[in-house]
């Protein structure tokens, strides 16, 4: 077992807190992935589970057992940084070979026979005479890589190691590396600021900021049912209207939501206001039971897709549709039943979040 748990870790440096009672559990063989914006306390907690920063107070738990007292060179881990830290004086085979340096081959094979193992599974072959600056961005971090997996930890840690990379190798290389991680069945635990790398790569993600966890799940759900304001607004683009909540001049089943004197309609929610985010590609030109006309500011071509940046009076939306639309005005809607209510506690503002599916 290679489960990883994390109980009320905290970690201040001087009077700042990066970390404030972090608790998470990572499942056996899970690709698991911290994501949220800089500063928010998703390396600390990375290092803090290599054993490169102590915590101030919490415990960290690998397979089962604390590993408080455990130096990083002994928790059977394999750690990927974001400057892949290669060294530039070894070859290839000998940056490989180098993560056997605490630890003999598993299987019983030879450090020659492991080095071409790994190579070979990360699409190598032939480059272990190779020196790193012979190298691309995309090669140096999949030989970083290797030797992180070299020793076969029982634990895979990532720390942002595709942010040097351009969008196209990014999206390449993080499908190989899903297919490595699913292969060898290595618990994974990755950190990255980006939040469609994070949906993409993720069996479960947690969402951080200000050094707390504000929601963890799949990221199907995290998408669907951000349960904070943060959380909606942070994964992927939304649009946030707030506003008194009342139930006349609804259907029995329905809410109205006003916001800046516009009714909303929305599924019947007990509260007396609400916020509501409505995902981009949930709105529809020219239709539905909401409407809202606004004027275009921008349009961005992006292949399959058209985002539009529309302005409704003071708000600034934003909606993904399928053409530019002729006109600078436009009408767009959504429906009531695509919304979906993720918390309507009275003693905080309701959060509502448009379903997409």
């Amino acid at each position: 077992m290679s489960e990883l748990e994390l109980t009320d870790i905290t970690k201040s440096y001087g009077k700042t807190r990066a970390l404030d009672g972090v608790s998470l559990r990572v499942r056996d063989g899970e690709f698991f992935t911290l994501v949220g914006p800089s500063g928010c306390g998703k390396t600390t907690t990375l290092r803090t589970v290599a054993g490169f920063e102590s915590s101030d107070a919490g415990e960290v738990r690998i397979g089962g057992q604390s590993v408080a007292d455990v130096p990083p060179e002994d928790r059977d881990i394999g750690v990927v940084f974001q400057n892949y830290a290669l060294f530039p004086h070894m070859t290839v085979a000998e940056n490989v070979a180098y993560g056997l340096r605490f630890r003999d081959p598993p299987g019983g094979v030879s450090r020659d026979e492991r080095v071409s193992e790994l190579l070979s599974l990360v699409d190598l072959d032939g480059f272990e005479e190779r020196e790193p600056d012979e190298l691309s961005g995309g090669q140096r971090q999949r030989i970083a890589l290797a030797r992180a997996l070299a020793p076969g930890p029982d634990l895979l840690l990532l720390d942002e190691p595709m942010s040097a990379l351009d969008a196209r190798l990014r999206k390449s290389l993080r499908r190989q590396l899903q297919t490595i991680q699913s292969d060898l069945g290595v618990t994974t635990l990755y950190v990255t600021h980006d939040q469609n790398e994070a949906l993409a790569i993720s069996d479960r993600l947690a969402v951080m900021n200000g050094g707390r966890i504000e929601q963890v799940g799949s990221p199907r759900d995290v998408y669907r049912r951000p349960e904070t304001p943060f959380v909606a607004e942070f994964i992927g683009d939304n649009n946030v209207f707030a506003g008194a909540v009342s139930q006349a001049s609804a259907p029995e089943d329905r809410s109205v939501l006003d916001f800046a004197g516009t009714p909303i309609e929305l599924p019947r929610i007990d509260a007396d206001s609400a916020l509501v985010c409505v995902r981009p590609e949930a709105l529809r030109l020219g239709s539905g039971t909401n409407q809202l006309t606004a004027n275009i500011v921008a349009s961005e071509y992006l292949g399959g897709s058209v985002r539009l940046h529309l302005r409704w009076g003071d708000q600034e939306l934003v909606a993904l549709t399928d053409r530019a639309p002729p006109d600078e005005q436009i009408v767009i809607g959504f429906e009531p039943e695509d919304i979906h209510v993720v918390t309507t506690d009275p003693d905080s503002e309701a959060v509502v979040s448009l379903r997409t599916e």
